[in-house]
């Protein structure tokens, strides 16, 4: 148990758990240690069945795993780096050992439950369809043919050469295929006795937000009338008072009639008031929509207000209206990812200085860091559904699907890098692709290649394997930073 005691220090203590324990585990599995430290002992040991002799009565004593035996923000820690790292573990035994947390549990913490789901979700192929008929046993017979089975690459070579896999390894074909060589990979049998039927807990995330490409529902001409006389005092500022009322009744025409906020929100045009007229509005509108919790009309009243006003900012940002984004987004953190982060940075033509420094702010007053970096890892690695962003039909011209790498782009990642944000090992890993695909286009850059220099300096013990594709990318530039990035380098 000693072995494992700096692993669970870092799940314990480290503000990018993730990262740093996935390259714990990967250092000390190439050590030579008396404890086999491996992927295979780690699920064993936190599967490892306890007894649970909390209560005084010796009845109510149960079996459960170590993991749950753990405080609670580890145990949520240790599911989200499995998550993370999930293609280096046997999927089935992440399969059951989330499913054992969501079924067995009946008092898990709610990042617990969140965390377990989120993995079971990663490492599901069956897209939620085991809660109607759940069925452990049908995964045992491919353990052959995912975790344990022989690469394809081996599997050839057998073909052409011989029956041997590789000259110099004494093991035939059966040899390797048999079970006992992955005996290891097995589970605890407790494991496997999972329910039959388990409460659907995944749908909350699904449902709670289908906004970006709204079916437009005819509006009655009451209602439209009501549009229009609103419109025309949002854009006459005579008083804060006067900004107020207007703002509760675009809210309850909004939220109390039966029609697509969307819709009212397209025929208001509230993103062509002054700036201090949008201050108020913005959090006026806001209040009462639910909180935190429901991000469907914060989104709308966000995109429908602000980000349009961000989109074509040619110069800097007012005072009134950047204290007024720093504190709708304290607020809002979920509502100001999607529906101002994502579009802004996805701007068609790429952000400037002047959002940059919007942004900026945003990020280092509005946002902890650990959102700020799991905010980076969807942008540069997430899938189209991750970067969906809420944005009025009228404005999605002027948003990009892919992003658009501009100087401005390079300075906010220095501007994040140097709030003291972890950034994780896939976003390293796609920023080192992206650098050296435009190193050349940037060349002459100071901007990049500050980047660069802040980039190499903050992420340096990730980046020590990538020292040759890195000097070959800055070695492509020629700008005042240059050789101080070389020498930089250079020590690794």
């Amino acid at each position: 148990m000693e072995a494992w005691v700096p692993l669970f220090n870092i799940f314990l203590n480290s503000p990018t758990p993730e990262t740093e324990a996935s390259l714990w585990l990967q250092q000390s599995s190439s050590s030579s240690s008396s404890v086999p430290i491996t992927t295979t002992t780690f699920l064993s040991l936190l599967a490892k069945p306890m007894i649970n002799n909390s209560s005084t009565n010796s009845i109510c004593d149960r079996r459960v795993m170590f993991l749950q035996t753990l405080p609670f923000v580890v145990q949520s820690r240790i599911l989200s780096f499995l998550c993370f790292d999930h293609r280096r573990f046997c999927k089935r035994d992440l399969s059951m050992l989330a499913r054992t947390l969501l079924t067995e549990t009946q008092e898990n913490d709610f990042w617990v439950n969140r965390a377990a789901r989120n993995l079971l979700d990663k490492v599901s192929d069956s897209n939620y369809q085991w809660i109607s008929g759940l069925s452990l046993d049908s995964g045992k017979e491919r353990v052959d043919e995912e975790f344990g089975s022989i690469p394809d690459c081996l599997k050839d070579a057998a073909s052409i050469a011989n029956e041997l896999y590789l000259p110099w390894l004494p093991l035939s074909h059966d040899t390797l295929n048999s079970r006992e060589l992955f005996a290891g990979y097995e589970s605890p049998d407790f494991l496997s006795q999972v329910a039959e039927d388990a409460d659907d807990n995944s749908k909350d995330v699904a449902e709670e937000m289908e906004i970006d490409l709204v079916m437009v529902a005819p509006l009655d001409e009451e209602i439209q009338n009501m549009a229009a006389s609103l419109k025309e005092r949002i854009m006459t500022f005579e008083s804060s008072s006067k900004t107020v009322e207007v703002a509760n009744e675009i809210r309850r025409l909004s939220l109390e009639r039966k029609a697509d906020p969307f819709v009212i929100l397209c025929l208001l045009e509230p993103w062509k008031a002054d700036d201090e007229t949008a201050s108020i509005l913005i959090f006026h509108l806001a209040n009462g929509g639910g909180g935190e919790e429901e991000i469907a009309w914060p989104s709308q009243v966000l995109c429908s207000i602000m980000l349009p006003k961000m989109l074509v900012l040619e110069e800097p940002a007012s005072r009134v209206l950047v204290i007024a984004l720093v504190e709708y987004c304290k607020h809002y953190q979920r509502a100001a990812e999607c529906a101002l982060l994502f579009p802004l940075i996805m701007k068609r033509s790429g952000i400037n200085n002047h959002m940059c420094d919007v942004i900026t702010r945003i990020v280092k007053e509005s946002l902890h860091p650990a959102h700020v970096s799991a905010f980076c890892r969807k942008l540069l690695c997430g899938q189209e559904a991750e970067k969906r962003s809420v944005i009025l039909p009228c404005h999605q011209c002027l948003v990009s699907s892919q992003l658009v790498w501009t100087e401005s782009l390079f300075n906010l990642f220095q501007n994040i890098l140097n709030h003291n944000v972890q950034l994780t090992r896939d976003s390293i890993d796609q920023l080192v692709l992206l650098i050296m695909d435009l190193a050349p286009s940037f060349s002459k850059s100071l901007k990049f290649g500050n980047f660069l220099l802040c980039f190499i300096t903050r992420c340096s013990i990730l980046l020590k394997s990538r020292k040759p594709v890195l000097v070959e990318a800055v070695a492509k530039t020629n700008t005042l930073v240059t050789k101080s990035i070389l020498s930089k380098l250079a020590s690794f």
